[in-house]
């Protein structure tokens, strides 16, 4: 069975009692409540709720991004809260790749160079690099473009080239955070049509925060929040 707080077989994402507030004194708003999340290795998940609920919290919580105030979260049973800095930095350069609704493009490179950058940070060569980078721009698509920078592309064009730099180290895990929501629902379409398909055909995880029933409805599970909680797990 599949569930928030249900323990999978082969879970790759685990986090127990995952409590974040921010702000201090009289002002505090506790963003995740007492999270309990499983993810299966492979699965695919869609975490939904009103704006304001904590889903892109949890996804950065999750993803090491964030700190968290209390709790623990496993990556692949590696407890990520014991890591440094830099070696989570590394862990995820290795492990993660992430996806976001503004796309985060550097304007001053090019597409190929974009995509080139998280290998380059993970230690290859320049020639492999590039060459690895190529074959991604190719897989979704794009090859034809790679020479060209983020801002002489179009939207859906931008998303297709951070997703291949999300894919081109072999990530177990996906984090996309709202990853058609700059799109029309043609460009959604092929988007998740993209998503979905390497996910398939690649095993990974993905963690997708999204408003749109579009983009859920491809999820394996529908993870519902609420004011900090999950409220249903599908």
């Amino acid at each position: 069975m599949k569930g928030g707080g249900v323990l999978l077989e082969d879970s790759i994402i685990s986090a127990q009692s995952v409590t974040k507030v921010y702000g201090a004194g009289s002002l505090l708003i506790k963003a995740l409540d007492q999270v309990d999340l499983e993810v299966g290795r492979g699965e695919m998940i869609a975490v939904m709720g009103p704006s304001g609920c904590g889903k892109t919290t949890l996804l950065n919580c999750l993803s090491g991004i964030d700190s968290i105030n209390s709790g623990t979260i496993s990556i692949d049973n590696q407890p990520i809260q014991s890591l440094s800095d830099d070696d989570m930095s590394e862990f995820r350069s290795r492990r993660m790749g992430f996806v976001f609704q503004t796309y985060n493009l550097l304007p001053v490179l090019t597409a190929r160079e974009n995509v080139e950058m998280p290998l380059l940070i993970s230690g290859c060569s320049a020639r492999e690099a590039a060459e690895r980078a190529n074959m991604q721009l190719e897989s979704v698509g794009l090859l034809d473009w790679s020479e060209h920078k983020p801002g002489e592309l179009s939207g859906g064009q931008q998303q297709r080239v951070a997703i291949a730099r999300a894919l081109v180290n072999d990530p177990a895990i996906i984090w996309a955070d709202e990853p058609t929501g700059n799109l029309d629902s043609s460009n959604e379409k092929e988007i998740m049509d993209l998503i979905s398909k390497t996910h398939e055909e690649k095993h990974q995880a993905v963690v997708l925060v999204t408003h749109s029933d579009i983009v859920s409805e491809r999820a394996d599970r529908i993870i519902q929040m609420n004011d900090g909680a999950i409220v249903s797990s599908g």
